[in-house]
């Protein structure tokens, strides 16, 4: 069952906001933290790309290689079953249920310097890699 969240954006104080994951039994330092640069880059995505009119975020994660779960970043127009909705500030994200368990406490930033830009996730649940970036 879809379950739509409302609000669920708040300020932290330190340039990001905060995505309660409504997940029973989680506490704030499980939420999911994107900053305001994120925020702003998505805008800016979704105005100047031609993303059509009623698409959203999407934010999931998928297996892969010895590097465990890999996140991505995309916009859809469709609501599936076990997606959550989260909507504030202008900003609709949608998370399948099985992502939302490995998003939690994940950090979502946007990063434009001299080595390249592009959105960074950081996790404390990320585990030592071999390095092979697979």
């Amino acid at each position: 069952m879809t379950e739509l969240m409302t609000d669920t954006l708040t300020e932290t104080g330190v340039g990001f906001e905060r995505i309660a994951t409504g997940v029973i039994g989680a506490d704030t330092e499980e939420d999911i933290l994107i900053s305001q640069s994120a925020i702003n880059e998505i805008h800016n995505i979704l105005e100047n790309s031609n993303v059509p009119d009623g698409y959203f975020l999407r934010i999931g994660t998928r297996g892969g290689g010895c590097s465990g779960m890999s996140y991505v970043l995309g916009f859809d127009a469709r609501i599936g079953e076990e997606d959550r909705v989260f909507t504030s500030s202008n900003l609709r994200v949608a998370i399948d249920a099985k992502s939302l368990f490995y998003m939690m406490g994940v950090k979502i930033d946007f990063v434009d310097d001299v080595q390249g830009k592009g959105f960074t996730f950081s996790s404390p649940n990320d585990s030592l890699t071999c390095g092979c970036h697979g």
